[in-house]
């Protein structure tokens, strides 16, 4: 793949990237049409990282279709699959133990301890095989794309890291590969995510932020099977939770909570 990517520079070509687990779904697909706006060569890779998942029934269950997956992205117009085995992706590789900052304190982390060591790890290991001049995140993951910029500036990684709005359903549910295991009642179920995340994105900056959390709790009240994990509104970018609104001008109100057998993140962008 590094070679791939080397021959394509030469010939002139950029490489935008996009790191996925498969099971790909139309948010996936948005990514590689905007990675195919900036960049005459995409990769995108198919790898469902052990290093990341903390509930071992959790990775067990992980959605997996390569053979769809490949096909999608033939649609799609990608020019490579990079879908490693795990032997082969870590070989000879020792894991670094990053210093995440404040940014793994909070939201997830507390929630999925090592899961943000795990992802930086295995990107880091993407972008060794991959070299690309560009890689795309989408915002659904807001933590996730939040901490991978800083520890690409923090290491001087040469990737340019770009996000990409969240895609949701007609209904509002981000699209999420986890959301093949939900059931029709449970699917319906999880649009209150949303809905709350609306909740606060209306109420933002209008009122104290404990009123817009009552809020917010008393829409997802509404669906008593659904289970909270946590709601809170952040810092725009630096993801550090808030009590007040203070001057700026922009925040994040980030939700996750378990739904049936999945648990699901959901985030909003907030604007004064």
């Amino acid at each position: 793949m590094a070679e791939w990517s080397a021959r394509s520079r030469r010939e002139g070509r950029s490489v935008g990237f996009v790191p996925t687990m498969g099971a790909l779904h139309e948010g996936h697909l948005a990514l590689v049409a905007e990675a195919r706006r900036s960049h005459p060569s995409v990769v995108c890779s198919i790898f469902v990282n052990p290093l990341q998942f903390n509930n071992l029934n959790d990775l067990e269950h992980y959605p997996r279709q390569l053979e769809a997956d490949r096909a999608l992205l033939l649609k799609t117009g990608c020019d490579a699959l990079f879908a490693p085995q795990a032997d082969g992706l870590f070989a000879g590789f020792v894991p670094t133990t990053y210093s995440l900052g404040a940014i793994a304190s909070h939201w997830e982390g507390p929630s999925r301890p090592g899961h943000f060591q795990g992802v930086v790890n295995v990107v880091e290991r993407l972008f060794h095989y991959v070299r690309p001049d560009a890689a795309y995140f989408g915002e659904k993951d807001r933590q996730q794309l939040t901490l991978i910029r800083h520890i690409a500036e923090q290491e001087r990684w040469p990737v340019r890291i770009v996000p990409c709005p969240t895609v949701r359903e007609a209904d509002g549910l981000a699209m999420s590969s986890r959301n093949a295991r939900l059931n029709a009642k449970d699917r319906q179920k999880a649009t209150i995510l949303y809905r709350a995340l609306t909740v606060a994105r209306e109420l933002g900056f209008q009122h104290p932020i404990p009123a817009v959390e009552q809020a917010v709790a008393a829409t997802l009240a509404q669906e008593p099977d659904v289970v909270l994990d946590y709601f809170g509104i952040a810092d725009h970018d630096t993801l550090e939770p808030l009590t007040q609104w203070g001057d700026r001008s922009m925040a994040v109100a980030l939700i996750a909570a378990q739904v049936g057998p999945v648990r699901l993140i959901d985030n909003l962008t907030l604007v004064r």
